[in-house]
């Protein structure tokens, strides 16, 4: 090859070099002002950012989602589901009875238990119940359960008679009108101890036995339901001994948002 064909060859390839080096500093130039896609986070089309947020898993357990007015009451529609929220506004259906109750293997603080309407729970409660008992007495705290299911024809009985001996307003804090009595669940217990007399007294709160319940009960699926400052969420006074089962997660859960069960549960709560 002549000396003359050499440097034209040298001379393309320069050129190829050359224009090689520009495409790419031109494209990495258009790239850097572009997103980078993998990394952009997902949007809703419809401009609504909740709808990027992670739905509760207690979304259909919601107050607003279980509940339908009948015949002039609100009545719940989940009324067998160990979520369920009963309150003074929140009616069972007329003639609920619970389809699995059985009496706790624990400590009662009365006699003759297996014949007793109060010492029975609702089958998945009661196991719970039992767990609970056994984790307590293994700390050295000693309870005793009072009181568990309740029928309406029971707390009829009761409610006529706080309020012949109290009147309806000092009754209503204490006392459930029938119908939307969480007793009559199958899910909820009192329990007391021996160091108050089995007594169902505020200072249970102040106990030993009081304080272990009120901090470890929500490992075996209780809550307090009627804390200490929720009366007005609540509808009732402060009652340490009032354990109500809803299950490990959604007791974890209430147990660490400090809120009440009826707080917890407001699907505007549930969303953030």
């Amino acid at each position: 090859m002549t000396a003359q064909k050499r440097w034209k060859w040298g001379a393309l390839a320069l050129g190829t070099v050359l224009t090689a080096g520009l495409l790419s500093a031109c494209n990495g130039a258009g790239a850097s002002d572009k997103p980078n896609q993998q990394n952009q986070q997902p949007t809703d089309p419809t401009g609504n950012e909740e709808a990027t947020n992670t739905t509760s898993p207690f979304m259909e357990d919601s107050l607003q989602a279980t509940i339908e007015s009948k015949d002039g009451k609100d009545v719940v529609t989940n009324e067998t589901s160990m979520k369920v929220v009963v309150n003074k506004h929140r009616f069972l259906p007329d003639g609920y009875e619970p389809p699995d109750l059985v009496v706790p293997d624990v400590p009662f603080s009365f006699g003759d238990a297996q014949s007793q309407e109060k010492s029975h729970l609702r089958k998945e409660a009661a196991g719970a119940l039992e767990q609970l008992f056994a984790g307590a007495k293994s700390a050295n705290i000693e309870l005793y359960a009072v009181s568990g299911y309740r029928s309406y024809a029971r707390q009829k009985n009761i409610y006529d008679y706080n309020v012949s001996t109290k009147g309806e307003e000092e009754t209503a804090k204490v006392s459930a009108f029938p119908g939307t009595s969480e007793h009559q669940t199958g899910l909820a217990m009192d329990v007391s101890a021996l160091s108050v007399n089995n007594d169902l007294e505020q200072t249970f709160g102040d106990t030993e036995e009081g304080r272990w319940l009120a901090q470890h009960a929500h490992e075996y699926g209780f809550i307090i339901h009627y804390l200490k400052g929720k009366e007005e969420q609540t509808g009732y006074s402060y009652e340490p001994w009032h354990i109500r089962y809803v299950g490990t997660d959604l007791a974890q859960a209430v147990y660490d948002s400090g809120l009440s069960l009826e707080e917890y549960l407001d699907e505007s709560n549930l969303k953030k």
